[in-house]
């Protein structure tokens, strides 16, 4: 194996190349080019988020981090559609970031569960008709995380341009890989295919509900970070309901345990330095191979941020807080919406008997 193949492994790749070596020197040689990988990796999501920092303003560093996700995702994934038809996928999808969390944000607690429930829903349509590339968690948390950090005024201005700006990217990467993909579904097909009664479109339909409901119920009680609440859900509410309730403890169990690697790397490092926490953390991220210590990692940044505002304590409770709810809400809310869609459908059999 080349170094460069070597660089496109996933971390559950390298270490398995790693473990799986019996030769020292080849072992020490993946293991450095593992290491490298990471740094790497984190220079450059560090260089993308910096430079939209420096061009569209600090408030969005955001759509540095969108777009990146977006980027990473796209010069690997499709759509389960004909290429030429993906870039319509990619301008829908970057439309729905453009318009749908700002508007979100102007309207009152209904408004705002309306425009969050439509723009899911499309971005799910849109974006994860070929369920196994899992390009919704991209997508919907890019949604979030913009929905979380909005701005007004000439900041809005120039988020827009940020995300033309990527857009275009994303589709000049997108197109250059995945071009000589074989398919013969279009883009009208991702519509005409969605059907209440597969599993596919009901599993769009649960994720779209619970995330926006539990959003809205979060803005109801007048607490911060309701993106939280939505990136908890859309975590935990996958394709298969009796994988939902495993995710949700390690999404509970794990927050917390991020929550205190926190609270020590706070009380430990001179304030000057906690700006390098949100880094640590995504070296963290580099490093682990599975969902449990992505998670915990993935905390660092989320506080860094949140502490600033409101404190170390109360953004740690608020973390703690959400999460586990939010998993708990998840794991609840499936269940009862797999029960009345399996009632319903005993209803009908009985009645055409």
């Amino acid at each position: 194996m080349t170094f460069y193949q070597e660089l496109q492994l996933s971390s559950v790749g390298s270490k398995q190349l790693i473990h799986s070596t019996t030769d020292k020197k080849e072992k020490r040689r993946h293991i450095l080019i593992y290491n490298f990988k990471v740094y790497l990796v984190m220079a450059f999501c560090v260089a993308v988020v910096t430079l939209y920092s420096m061009l569209a303003g600090n408030e969005n560093s955001v759509v540095g981090v969108t777009v990146l996700l977006a980027l990473l995702v796209l010069r690997q994934a499709d759509f389960g559609i004909r290429t030429t038809h993906g870039l319509l996928s990619i301008m829908g999808i970057f439309a729905i970031l453009m318009a749908g969390p700002r508007l979100a944000n102007v309207l009152p607690a209904f408004g705002d569960f309306a425009v969050n429930t439509i723009s899911i829903f499309l971005l799910m349509i849109l974006g994860c008709h070929n369920v196994i590339m899992y390009n919704h968690s991209t997508f919907v948390l890019g949604y979030l995380l913009l929905y979380g950090y909005d701005v007004t005024g000439h900041a809005y201005q120039m988020r827009l341009l940020g995300l033309f700006i990527g857009m275009v990217i994303c589709m000049a990467v997108f197109y250059k890989n995945q071009k000589e993909r074989p398919y013969r579904r279009t883009f009208f097909d991702l519509f005409r295919e969605f059907d209440v009664h597969s599993a596919r479109s009901r599993w769009y339909i649960k994720l779209t509900l619970i995330v926006s409901s539990a959003m809205f119920i979060v803005n109801i009680l007048g607490l911060p970070r309701a993106m939280w609440a939505g990136i908890a859900c859309m975590s935990v509410s996958l394709p298969f309901t009796q994988d939902c309730l495993p995710r949700a403890k390690d999404r509970g169990l794990f927050n917390i345990v991020g929550c205190v690697l926190f609270i020590a790397l706070y009380l430990i490092l001179p304030e000057s330095m906690y700006s390098l926490i949100g880094i640590i953390g995504g070296i963290g991220v580099g490093y682990s191979a599975g969902y449990k210590w992505q998670t915990a990692f993935n905390t660092f940044g989320a506080l860094a941020i949140a502490s600033s505002l409101f404190g170390m304590p109360m953004a740690v409770a608020l973390r703690i807080g959400i999460n586990v709810l939010a998993a708990l809400y998840t794991v609840v809310i499936n269940k009862c919406l797999d029960w009345l869609h399996t009632r319903r459908t005993a209803q009908k059999s009985f009645l055409y008997e």
